[in-house]
């Protein structure tokens, strides 16, 4: 099968290259156009209805009509002057905020003519009303609500016509505005931001291609690869949105920029692994057509690229057990995004190869002399010589960086980056006169069973109970239906509620005392942003739980079948295993201890999981595919090793610092659960590559031989001599020349 796609592929380059093409950009265009139809932006909606939050959640859309797209904004209002407000500033106010709850906000059209099918118009007429005046009569609060995508750009624009207006309103006034809350603080940072991501992701693309220019000495093997990664990434991005559509699946805002992520280190990362084979080759076999060269390096290096693809999705496909349901939906999305990348290094890159041929590393001229022997060959000679030096030195690196575990907490805040946007100004001024969580109340919601109704006196208690709960600062007025059969309670909690200890503060003694005072014949439930993710942490727990041994399985099964032997899947698992561990003790150390963090983020031991250990074992498959590959030959198998390192480590290394590139721009956000994901990804990436696959794979391979691969061994040295001195035959131990043909066997 990868023979057959390949071959086609490379006799048909310019086919393959134009149907790329034309799909790529296509299904491209169809993810930019519907995207945001697909994602929904409320975390809550991901969890299961059993939780306690979901179904608060629930009840504010059946019986008080909140939508889960609505979202609100905070209004400050106070005089220039700094002075209180009088009775007459509030008579403007509320006359002012009466006239903005009446006027329709029209959402500006793009600026590029963008074709309206592909965007959603989010005007609409806000809801504004009153909310609150601080003690010290210093400013009156506003609640404005805004319909719609939080992470769409539409909507950003609509919000920013809507401050624009509300400012305008009240300068005209006399009156100074803030505003804040979730879309305010979303909208602040993205413009904050907005030069520095553009600066990173130019840096990021610069490095790429720099680090392609200095290894391959070309133009087009700098750019190629960029620029046919780009396409299938786009194209795998529009398969993931038009999937959703057709399934009627929600994705999270986050899951479209992980894929692209994603797929641009992995899809560097296997064009990589194919050029360093293809340069090989040509170097090897100058009288041997490029178009020839370029369809045995895709089969061969096909059959490990497409082992390392079916890895990553075991990995994440096994995310589709998981019971929040942000990973339920972003599993299965990477995984069929990998798909189609492992579809277009089995097809468009051999296209691609064949097509530009030698031309591909132009201006060099390495192709028509004999490589230098470089520091690949000396590393690959010293794990020949020196394996359980090397093994003994790469474990006790590792585990000293597991050692970060003990101790290690785990952080579910979701405090904002720090930033000093006029947002986070705002907030903070709101804080210094009014409970931390007044602009995102916790709310309890009660209901009437069996058609009975509810009565002030008998929800009376409860109100007056949470009053008196410790870290509550104000309760707001009950609030019920027409029918009387549900009641809105809100809770201004003292502190940040985006914070750890409105987390506890809620999961404890709120639930504790709304149970114990909800009235007889009803239910209550606790809903908002503290109770939301206090119960993602339990939901999260859960599938952490759940999900690595799962996964573990999975991809020790896949390995199993994929090498043919029992003990190289376990040498490679308990290696991936060592540098998982000590990915994240080392992210322990640096966040928790160095910067005095609360602890690492929630989410950090899934996605190193699921990142390190399943890229990581791209990898270990290729080096450990082409140390099999060695073996088969005849001669000592520690010679075997040291040519298997020579030839892959450049691969892997550049591979390495390429996707470690690629995740640590992420270190360059201002959220830091983002920067944690940033830098623990890309270490552990250097860690996989650099010690794990370069040294520590190789080094354990050496040193079992090829008993490695029982139960069914490679091709064994000649001679019952040779065999018992493995290693010390040849003058070198790399053994015979590089300018070996590929294995017909494969």
């Amino acid at each position: 099968m990868i023979r057959a796609l390949t071959g086609f592929s490379t006799r048909n380059p310019w086919k393959v290259i134009a149907l790329w093409a034309v799909v790529g950009i296509f299904l491209t265009l169809l993810a930019q156009a519907l995207v945001f139809k697909v994602t929904r932006t409320g975390n809550g909606d991901f969890l299961p209805a059993q939780y306690d939050s979901a179904a608060a959640l629930k009840v504010a859309e059946e019986k008080f009509g909140v939508k889960s797209d609505a979202n609100t904004v905070t209004v400050l209002v106070g005089r220039q002057d700094g002075k209180p407000l009088t009775r007459a500033d509030q008579r403007r106010i509320g006359e002012v905020a009466e006239e903005l709850g009446r006027r329709h906000v029209e959402m500006p059209k793009p600026e590029d003519d963008t074709p309206s099918f592909m965007y959603e118009d989010y005007s609409q007429t806000p809801k504004v009303a009153p909310a609150m005046v601080a003690p010290d009569r210093g400013f009156e609060l506003l609640s404005a609500q805004l319909t719609g995508n939080s992470t769409d750009p539409g909507l950003h624009d609509l919000y920013r016509a809507f401050r624009d207006g509300t400012k305008d309103e009240f300068s005209d006034a006399g009156m100074r505005t803030g505003f804040t809350g979730g879309l305010a603080d979303l909208v602040d940072t993205a413009e904050a931001e907005e030069a520095t991501a553009t600066v990173v992701g130019a840096l990021m693309l610069g490095l790429i291609v720099l680090i392609h220019i200095l290894v391959f000495r070309s133009a087009l093997a700098a750019f190629v690869p960029l620029i046919a990664v780009a396409v299938v990434a786009g194209a795998a991005g529009g398969v993931v949105v038009g999937t959703s559509m057709l399934a009627g699946i929600d994705l999270d805002p986050s899951t479209p920029r992980m894929i692209g992520v994603v797929l641009i280190g992995i899809g560097v990362d296997y064009f990589l692994f194919l050029l360093f084979r293809f340069r090989e080759q040509l170097r090897a076999r100058p009288d041997v057509s490029a178009r020839a060269v370029a369809a045995e390096v895709g089969a061969r290096v096909g059959t490990a690229i497409t082992s390392a693809a079916l890895t990553i999705v075991a990995a994440f496909a096994t995310l589709g057990i998981a019971t929040f349901g942000q990973f339920r939906v972003l599993g299965p999305a990477i995984a069929v995004s990998v798909l189609v990348m492992l579809l277009a290094g089995l097809t468009l890159m051999p296209a691609l190869l064949a097509a530009t041929g030698r031309a591909m590393f132009w201006p060099s001229r390495s192709l028509g002399r004999e490589p230098r022997t470089g520091k690949a060959a000396s590393i690959g000679d010293l794990v020949a010589r020196r394996p359980l030096t090397l093994i003994v030195a790469s474990v006790a690196l590792l585990g000293a960086l597991a050692t970060g575990l003990v101790g290690m907490r785990m952080d579910f805040g979701q405090t904002s980056g720090g930033q000093d946007t006029p947002a986070a100004v705002t907030a903070a001024e709101i804080a210094r006169s009014l409970p931390a969580g007044v602009s995102d109340p916790a709310t309890v919601y009660v209901t009437a069973k069996d058609g009975t109704t509810l009565t002030d006196r008998g929800i009376a208690a409860l109100p007056e109970a949470l009053a008196g709960v410790d870290g509550v600062g104000r309760v707001g007025e009950t609030v019920f239906t027409k029918d009387r059969t549900a009641a809105r309670i809100d809770v201004h909690l003292t502190v940040d509620t985006r914070s750890q200890r409105a987390r506890d503060l809620v999961s404890g003694p709120v639930r504790a005392t709304v149970a114990d005072h909800t009235p007889p014949g009803a239910q209550a439930h606790v809903g908002g942003t503290a109770a939301v993710f206090a119960d993602i942490s339990t939901a999260v727990g859960h599938d952490l739980r759940t999900v690595f041994p799962v996964a573990a399985a999975l991809i020790a099964l896949i390995l199993i079948v994929l090498l043919r032997s029992l003990l190289a899947p376990a040498v490679l698992m308990v290696a991936v295993g060592l540098g998982f561990a000590a990915t994240l003790g080392a992210s322990a150390l640096f966040f928790q201890h160095l910067l005095d963090r609360p602890g690492v983020g929630f989410i950090l031991p899934l996605v190193l999981f699921l990142f390190v250990v399943a890229l990581g074992t791209d990898y270990n498959i290729l080096i450990s595919d082409r140390i099999r590959e060695e073996m088969d030959r005849p001669g000592p198998a520690r010679a075997a090793v040291a040519r298997a390192v020579r030839h892959t480590a450049p691969a892997v290394a550049t591979a390495g610092v390429v996707l470690a590139a690629s995740f640590g721009s992420l270190g360059a956000n201002s959220d830091p659960g983002t920067q944690q994901i940033g830098f623990a990804t890309a270490l552990g990436i250097m860690l996989s590559a650099f010690v794990v696959s370069i040294v520590l794979v190789p080094a354990l391979v050496a040193l079992l031989g090829r008993a490695t691969w029982w139960p069914v061994r490679p091709g064994r040295p000649k001679g019952s001599h040779q065999g018992r001195h493995q290693g010390r035959q040849d003058e070198s131990p790399a053994g015979p020349s590089h300018h070996d043909h590929l294995s017909p066997t494969h």
